[in-house]
């Protein structure tokens, strides 16, 4: 079999063994339903009591304010839905041009549905301004749904604040802080965030676990009725298994944090440094910004992302690209169309997410395999020139339909 060198850990991550062994026994021996009046289900609600409590700790706030769900989209449509249905007057939303599309697409759906919403933008660090937030609130905004770092760049957003911010004017705040969770500390009782959401797949836990977490005495609307389950906040039979992952990747994730923000953090940034000195023509977008310790998304000139990661899969390397080509769109991602990134830049964009589980010796093996790959495109790239593809700046073009 082909050697993996995965750099593709904010897509998803490996399930940690331990994490592993710890949902076992769920299978098999410890099967019955939390909710039913036996011992043999007191068993079991008693790991789920369990697993809240550690997740409480990685998010320094109170058991009770957890409630497990199926995934990250599933906590942040839970998070909105219920803003909306508990300010039923207001009609106003904020979330930024950056947004994970579980936010996003969330948003512009609900633009069809009569509501307004303001989009924050961010300038070329991929960063907001607070200012722009202040100035949007008023008194029809029911939500403000800023994530707490970007999937794609790693830039890290002033959220602590933001929802200071909304607080003051009483307006609930959301986070979806997904990506941040694990990697930078997070300790929600000295905050004014209100609803934070989290998927368990980002952490070395499985997918299809997540939690969304919502302030004590924050009025909560339901999202899936039925059961009396999550305090009847979430209905369904809950997750056992998954939920007992969750609970022990939580575990893990407190212990490592220093490994994330020394260890990992250092291979980032050999891995940008050894990019900068072995390939000209680069940028790393979100440099100047603070980021996430595991993140790197740098833009390659004048070559094409999804060309760059079919290449470097051939040898084994998992990376992901910031641009949509592979849905058959000319379109670069999102997120760099915002931050203004220059048309041919941002269509060869490649982002790299490390985790513990890798190593300098393969930091050296991907710049190596990456310089020969960059270097073999650009000998055929029709932009080698510096002359736009088909003869227009695509940019230009972009920049109206925004």
């Amino acid at each position: 079999m082909q050697r993996i060198v995965y750099f593709d850990n904010n897509a998803t991550t490996k399930v940690d063994e331990e994490v592993k062994k710890e949902m076992e026994i769920f299978f098999t021996e410890l099967y019955a339903n939390p909710s039913s009046m036996h011992y043999f289900g007191g068993q079991v609600q008693k790991y789920l009591d369990l697993s809240r409590q550690k997740i409480s700790e990685l998010l320094g706030c109170l058991p009770e304010e957890i409630i497990f769900t199926s995934c990250g989209t599933e906590s942040d449509s839970s998070a909105i839905y219920s803003a909306l249905k508990t300010n039923p007057d207001k009609r106003h939303i904020i979330t930024t041009a950056v947004e994970h599309p579980a936010v996003l697409n969330l948003c512009k759906h609900l633009e069809t549905q009569g509501f307004r919403v303001t989009y924050l933008k961010v300038d070329e660090n991929g960063m907001i301004d607070l200012k722009d937030l202040e100035n949007a609130l008023t008194r029809d905004t029911a939500v403000v749904s800023i994530m707490w770092a970007n999937n794609e760049t790693g830039v890290i957003y002033p959220v602590e604040k933001a929802a200071e911010i909304c607080k003051k004017r009483g307006v609930l705040f959301h986070t979806d802080a997904v990506q941040a969770v694990g990697k930078i500390p997070i300790n929600l009782s000295k905050t004014d965030i209100d609803m934070l959401s989290i998927s368990g797949h980002k952490i070395h836990a499985p997918k299809g676990i997540g939690v969304l977490y919502v302030r004590k005495g924050v009025k909560f609307s339901p999202f899936l009725i039925g059961g009396h389950q999550e305090r009847g906040r979430r209905a369904g039979t809950e997750n056992v298994p998954y939920i007992a992952g969750l609970g022990k990747a939580a575990e893990l994730a407190l212990k490592n944090m220093e490994k994330e923000n020394t260890y990992v953090k250092n291979l980032r940034d050999m891995l940008e440094k050894k990019i900068s000195e072995n390939i000209p023509n680069i940028k790393i977008n979100g440099l100047n910004s603070p980021r996430l310790p595991n993140t790197s998304s740098v833009s390659f000139g004048y070559v094409e992302g999804e060309s760059i990661l079919l290449l470097l899969s051939e040898k084994g390397i998992c990376a992901s690209t910031g641009s949509a080509c592979s849905s058959g769109s000319l379109e670069p991602s999102h997120v760099l169309m915002a931050m203004n990134i220059p048309f041919t830049y941002a269509h060869g964009t490649v982002r790299f997410s490390l985790s513990v589980y890798n190593t300098e010796e393969e930091v050296d093996y991907v710049v190596r395999e990456l310089a020969d790959v960059i270097k073999k495109l650009r000998e055929i790239s029709p932009f080698a020139d510096g002359k736009p593809l088909f003869g227009l700046d695509v940019c230009e073009t972009h920049k109206h339909h925004h």
